[in-house]
Formats: C-alpha cells, sequence, structure tokens
C-alpha cells in the first residue's frame, strides 16, 4: 500500500489551464474517484500522477517522496485505461506478462504472477487466446491483470468501464472493488459517471475547470454539496433563486425559509435554494404547504419522478415512493430539508417544521 499526495499542481496548455492548482491526498489502500465533466482537467490529473505529463508546477509524493523526476516505468504505478491497448498479435499471456518481462523477471516467477493475475481477475485458462477472442468485459479484465502483475502501489484507472454496456459495466465495478479491497491497492479512478463514483469511491474529488470543488465521502459529498455545482453534478437538484426578507427569512419563489442566527449571507451575494427531490412532502390539495400541480409522472420501478409546477412558472422535480398514490392535478408541497446557497457556497442547511405558519 501507498500514501498519494498532490501539492499544488498546476497544467497549462496554450488553450488555456488545464489544471489550475490541485492538491489532494489520497491514503493507504483507498479508492478516490475523480468525478467531473469532460475537460475538468480529471484524466491530465490521472496523468500527472503516472508521469505521462508534466506539470508546471507543484509536486506529486508517494510515501513522502517526491516521483515528479521518474518516468512512468520507474513509478510504482499502473495505469489501465479507457481503451484496452492490448497488443492484438500477442495471447493473454504474453500482454499480461510484457511487464514483467520489460523488467527482466525470471521465467518460473512470471509464469506464476501471471496465473495469478489471471485468477484474481476471473480469466483462468484463458492465457492462449487473443484479445480478438475476448469480449469487452474480457478485455478489460486483462487490462486489468495487466496492470496488477506487476504489483504496483498505486493503480491508476481511467474511464475503464465507459466502453461496455450498462449491465456489464455495473457488473465490472462490483468485481473492481472486491479485487481492490482484496490486494488493498491505492487506486484512483477517473470518470464522468456520477453514479459510478457514488458505488465505488471511498472518497469523490469532484472537479471543475481545473479545480477540485469538494473532496468527501459519497454520503457527504450527496448530504452536503458546498457548492452550487456540486449540487446540481451530484444527483438532481431543484435550485431556485431567492432573496432575503424583512424578517431574515430567504424567499424563493413560493417558498419561505427562515435563517438561524448565525447564518448571515454578504451583503452583495446572490441567495438561492436547493431541495433534493426526495426531500419533498407531497400530498393532496388539502395538505399543509406551497400548493402546485403535478403536471408528469413517471414511474421508475421503486419509485416515480414527478414534475411538479408551482405559482411563478416554477418547475420542480420530485420523487415519491411506489408505495404513495399520486395523479395528476392539484397537489400541496413541503420541504423537509432546505440547502441555502450564498452566492455559490452552501450558507447552511435548514429544517423547516412543518406547519401552516411556517409557510
Amino acid at each position: 500500500m501507498a500514501r498519494l499526495e498532490l501539492d499544488h499542481i498546476v497544467k497549462r496548455y496554450a488553450s488555456g489551464y488545464a489544471i489550475q492548482d490541485v492538491s489532494l491526498e489520497v491514503g493507504d489502500g483507498e479508492l478516490v474517484c475523480l468525478l467531473g465533466p469532460s475537460g475538468c482537467g480529471k484524466t491530465t490529473t490521472l496523468r500527472v500522477i503516472g508521469g505521462f505529463v508534466t506539470p508546471d508546477s507543484g509536486d506529486v509524493r508517494i510515501d513522502g517522496q517526491s516521483v515528479l523526476r521518474l518516468p512512468p516505468e520507474r513509478r510504482p504505478t499502473a495505469m489501465v485505461f479507457q481503451r484496452y491497448t492490448l497488443w492484438p498479435h500477442m495471447d493473454v499471456w504474453h500482454n499480461v506478462a510484457f511487464g514483467l518481462e520489460l523488467r527482466r523477471r525470471p521465467r518460473p516467477e512470471i509464469e506464476k504472477a501471471v496465473k495469478q493475475a489471471l485468477e484474481l481477475v476471473g480469466l483462468p485458462g484463458a492465457e492462449r487466446r487473443h484479445p480478438s477472442q475476448l469480449s469487452g468485459g474480457q478485455q478489460q479484465r486483462v487490462a486489468l491483470a495487466r496492470a496488477l502483475v506487476i504489483e504496483p502501489r498505486i493503480l491508476l484507472l481511467d474511464e475503464p468501464f465507459s466502453n461496455l454496456d450498462a449491465q456489464l459495466r455495473v457488473r465490472m465495478r462490483e468485481e473492481l472493488i472486491a479485487i481492490q479491497r482484496r490486494v488493498g491497492i491505492t487506486t484512483v479512478f477517473v470518470t464522468h459517471d456520477q453514479e459510478e463514483a457514488l458505488s465505488i469511491a471511498d472518497r469523490i474529488a469532484v472537479m471543475r475547470a481545473g479545480l477540485i470543488e469538494q473532496v468527501a465521502a459519497p454520503s457527504e459529498l450527496y448530504d452536503r454539496p458546498l457548492t452550487r455545482f456540486v449540487a446540481t453534478f451530484i444527483g438532481t437538484m431543484n435550485l431556485i433563486d431567492g432573496r432575503r426578507t424583512a424578517d431574515g427569512s430567504i424567499q424563493a419563489g413560493p417558498f419561505r425559509v427562515p435563517l438561524p442566527p448565525d447564518a448571515a449571507p454578504r451583503s452583495e451575494g446572490s441567495l438561492s435554494i436547493g431541495i433534493r427531490p426526495e426531500d419533498f412532502i407531497l400530498t393532496g390539495p388539502n395538505g399543509t404547504g406551497v400548493p402546485g400541480r403535478v403536471a408528469h409522472a413517471t414511474d421508475l420501478g421503486h419509485y416515480r419522478r414527478l414534475t411538479v409546477t408551482l405559482e411563478g412558472e416554477i418547475t420542480v422535480t420530485v420523487f415519491t415512493p411506489k408505495s404513495q398514490s399520486v395523479t395528476t392535478g392539484p397537489c400541496v408541497l413541503w420541504p423537509q430539508r432546505v440547502l441555502v446557497y450564498d452566492g455559490e457556497r452552501l450558507l447552511t442547511i435548514v429544517e423547516p417544521r412543518y406547519a401552516p405558519s411556517s409557510v
């Protein structure tokens, strides 16, 4: 196992900054996901760790020792690329053994290591098959075995499952977690798929425009997004612009949210509220709360996704359990949990009391 540190990494190209100022620590045996939209700098960050890109400034340390001057082949890292990059003219055995042969390991050691690596990824007995004879999932397993066989201290994965179909992608995630836990290897995983990151990561670093917006465990990232960008990128979030009222509350559309005394927004900051779809209480038109109208309902199996229109032509998304009977037409909404944003930053979280006088 190994501990990884990125210290104020900056990388700029002619078109602008790929990485503006990235600092991150990854603990021994931890699996951290770099998550963000295309072009946010996550793959460049991964390639800096692996030695394929040289940063303009900053440092990369493994167990406290800088590896910035080491080429990729001398770093204690191994990378699995989005495209599997298997040698088509080589069989599986030679693809997996390639790195060990370059290191001039003894033949018996290579034989044993390749056999163990293929067993680890669930491909025993596939040594003499060629990549063209393998499915996409099997090719990805070979690429993973090739990375693991050299016994790296840090494993780097660049969207390794993006070329697989949905069901196979889920299965490969589960297998990767099992392998990573079994081996205990420190892992950095790049993805633009929030569901993938939430399902496999110990922690997630959300990136935007070459910067890390927030690093946190999946549950904390979902429950307490520190910026509006993270709030909208992770899961579904209803964001409604608001203003401060004379009594110290926030009026956002039809919702009035009281602010606690210690939550004083900046005078120049724009205010808004965020409400997760599952944090609404939805009742019939005679209930307590903000009146609205269910415009559309989509049955998604274990829950329903509703589009609800409110006064002022505001539309919100609401999730309800399948057990709750819902029809299109008049309804009443009440937010159980409201995130208040002052400009781009989270100011406070409010849980309004479910009573008519709070509306």
